[in-house]
């Protein structure tokens, strides 16, 4: 039984397709620049969301505050969550 769930769930981990998050355009940093600016923060590492979210990542973005945070952004910019890092 337990070779059974043991293949059951390998086979589904193989069945999800990866999805990577891609660089953004140079349009795209501009945007996403200046809305993280709008909110103290600056730096970090930028990424897109391919699963079709339209979510903008920026990952250990430098603040005001001197904390460094993980900001994500909808298609638009507006800030959907700032999570401390």
């Amino acid at each position: 039984m337990k070779q059974l769930v043991l293949a059951v769930c390998a086979a589904c981990a193989l069945s999800v397709p990866a999805f990577a998050d891609t660089p953004l355009s140079a349009d795209e940093t501009k945007q996403a620049t200046a809305a993280a600016a709008a909110w103290g923060c600056e730096g970090g590492k930028w990424e897109k969301e391919t699963e079709g979210t339209g979510v903008y990542e920026l990952d250990d973005a430098k603040c005001k505050d001197g904390r460094a945070y993980d900001l994500k952004f909808d298609k638009d910019f507006k800030l959907l969550n700032m999570s401390a890092d």
